[in-house]
């Protein structure tokens, strides 16, 4: 299992290749080469990258969905549609895919974050827009992991 962490600042160039960091990929290591699937991301209009090892697990799961209910139909198909697979060039490049690119509003500057066990990728200015918002991380933080204070 990866844990990926770190913010990196990077680029894409003209034809929409992120080089990927370098520090990232030691962190991956051998899952570095396997690949990756590239997607929207659920909650923020951003990318996400998943290494292959990853995608599997989720895939997975998504297999198991009984898509004779419609509400896993429509998730799978709004989901898996902008999937796609990337493998890394020689060069240590990904391609991002026209549509993503676009969806994600991604220019030229932007932000690569390991995330756990997953990469994020953000145009620079809506990350920096995100990181704006007001969010209680306090509060947030008691929400999720309650408040384990030994007595």
């Amino acid at each position: 299992m990866l844990t990926l962490i770190g913010e990196y600042d990077c680029k894409v160039d003209a034809k929409n290749r992120l080089l990927f960091p370098s520090d990232l990929k030691k962190q991956m290591g051998n899952a570095f080469d396997r690949g990756f699937v590239i997607n929207r991301n659920l909650h923020h209009q951003c990318l996400t990258l998943y290494p292959m090892q990853e995608w599997e697990v989720l895939n997975e799961q998504l297999r198991k969905l009984n898509r004779l209910i419609k509400a896993n139909d429509i998730f799978i198909r709004k989901f898996m549609g902008g999937a796609t697979i990337c493998m890394p060039d020689s060069a240590g490049r990904i391609l991002i895919p026209k549509p993503l690119s676009e969806y994600a509003q991604i220019k030229s500057d932007i932000k690569v974050i390991g995330s756990n066990n997953i990469i994020e990728i953000w145009d620079k200015d809506l990350y920096n827009n995100f990181l704006n918002q007001d969010f209680d991380i306090e509060k947030m933080a008691l929400e999720i992991f309650g408040n384990n204070q030994e007595k």
